[in-house]
């Protein structure tokens, strides 16, 4: 039986600016709607202040703050949906940088019955030359191994079937860099119901975006990489059907 509604999984990386108002946002948010929900907040060996910024809030039984060592990104979203998935109906997945308002999320809630898998899609989203090349070629790279039709494969806005999830996360290694990417391709390729919902995206406002870049190429490339690789190691069958 589980334990929640839902679960907000929220990686968080040198955001003392604004991880306290970004939390504030979704509880507003969640609370509004009258669920039975936690916010597992996974702090990824910041370097600043937020692990305080963090521990101020802890007295919120809705929160659950989680420091960990730095593992990175991908690796840190993956102990966040293994946890999840373990204690609630549905997962969803968010980045702490305020870049995507929680005031989306309701229209993404509301249409769950009806769908596995609901993803955002960014509009307004301002990218440089290096970017656009990276997030089209990922699109592609998705598309063309799994044969799989989404519209922005690595979201950072995404609302999941629990059981779902876990059948898909429990083929990935733990130190994938880029897991929503072979998410994606999981739940397109199987067939699961995929719903998605044009989210406006502000941009970030404060701090300091960690790959940039050489480094930028360099993680692309190793995300691209192991989406290729895991074309052997994930198991799919027909009618939206998972291997476990």
């Amino acid at each position: 039986m589980t334990e929640f509604d839902l679960i907000v999984v929220m990686p968080v990386y040198n955001e003392t600016e604004v991880i306290s108002e970004v939390i504030s946002s979704w509880q507003t948010v969640l609370s509004h709607l009258k669920l039975n929900y936690q916010i597992l907040v996974l702090n990824d060996g910041s370097s600043d202040a937020t692990a305080e910024v963090l521990d101020r809030l802890k007295k919120d039984n809705r929160l659950k703050i989680v420091h960990k060592p730095n593992s990175g990104h991908g690796p840190t979203i993956l102990s966040g949906y293994h946890q999840a998935a373990m204690m609630a109906n549905w997962v969803f997945q968010c980045d702490s940088d305020n870049e995507i308002s929680p005031l989306f999320f309701p229209a993404l809630w509301e249409k769950r019955a009806h769908y596995d898998a609901l993803f955002g899609v960014r509009i307004n989203r301002k990218q440089n030359l290096v970017r656009k090349l990276i997030s089209s070629s990922a699109k592609m790279a998705v598309g063309w191994l799994f044969c799989a039709k989404i519209t922005d494969v690595n979201v950072p806005y995404r609302l999941m079937r629990a059981d779902i999830l876990e059948a898909i996360i429990n083929q990935i290694p733990d130190d994938t860099f880029a897991p929503n990417l072979i998410i994606s391709a999981a739940v397109a390729s199987c067939g699961f119901r995929l719903y998605e919902l044009p989210v406006d995206y502000q941009g970030r406002k404060t701090g300091n975006v960690s790959l940039v870049k050489g480094k930028l190429l360099a993680a692309a490339a190793k995300a691209l990489w192991q989406t290729l690789k895991a074309k052997r190691y994930i198991k799919f069958k027909k009618q939206g059907q998972i291997n476990e």
